[in-house]
């Protein structure tokens, strides 16, 4: 690249929301009239382990705001993206994937629901939709990568009750422990600036390292299914 990214970036956008069709209206409206091009997409919006809710449109609270919500802007985006290539798509998952499952049969948790586990698995949906995604965009100069952060001190944990006694402590191992929100961006800026990585597509990342998936991070008929579910799920296809 000749320019790095923020030497070629004059704007950002950043775009939270509970309705996840609401992107169609955002996008269409404001950064396709505005943009002529876009370097760095960071898919970042995510809520913890919430009470079973859903958003405006009827999805699953953590599966639409953390996975339908990222799938849906990203591919709105993609021929932007693809014009203003080479450019960089990255993906903001947990560690805490390793505990999810995707359900089919009950991917907007009708049946059963588990706050702890709908985490996970819209975490390891992240990981499926990376992956997918840079299969389908390998040779058209824009890569797609995704990372965990760590645990980092924000206040994404607001779901999480703590008992009174135990919170001086909780505190006490916050300050002591959890990264900075600062801290907790560099993995995410490392991959949307760094020459080191230009070029690298499909990996997962931590501490602006490559590390290692499980084998359920890595299936990719699952992925492909996830794909094609959630492109219904958001009106993309019928």
């Amino acid at each position: 690249m000749e320019r790095s990214f923020w030497e070629r970036s004059t704007n950002s956008f950043c775009k939270q929301c509970t309705n996840v069709m609401d992107e169609k209206y955002f996008l269409t409206s404001s950064l396709h009239k505005e943009e002529q091009r876009l370097d760095v997409l960071i898919n970042n919006a995510g809520i913890f382990q919430c009470p079973y809710m859903k958003t405006e449109d009827g999805f699953e609270m953590q599966f639409g705001v953390n996975h339908l919500g990222h799938f849906l802007l990203t591919n709105l985006l993609l021929d932007l993206l693809r014009r203003s290539a080479e450019s960089r798509v990255v993906v903001v998952s947990s560690k805490l994937y390793k505990y999810g499952e995707i359900n089919f049969d009950d991917l907007n948790s009708e049946k059963s629901y588990n706050k702890s586990f709908g985490y996970s698995r819209s975490k390891l949906a992240n990981i499926l939709f990376t992956r997918e995604l840079a299969k389908r965009l390998d040779g058209t100069g824009v890569t797609v990568n995704v990372l965990h952060p760590g645990i980092v001190r924000t206040n994404l944990g607001r779901h999480i009750s703590v008992p009174l006694l135990g919170q001086p402590i909780f505190k006490f191992m916050s300050w002591a422990f959890f990264k900075t929100p600062e801290q907790g961006a560099e993995t995410s800026v490392y991959l949307a600036t760094s020459p080191e990585v230009e070029g690298v597509s499909g990996e997962y990342f931590g501490n602006c390292k490559k590390e290692e998936l499980l084998p359920k991070g890595m299936d990719d008929a699952v992925a492909k299914m996830l794909w094609d579910e959630s492109a219904k799920m958001v009106g993309l296809i019928d």
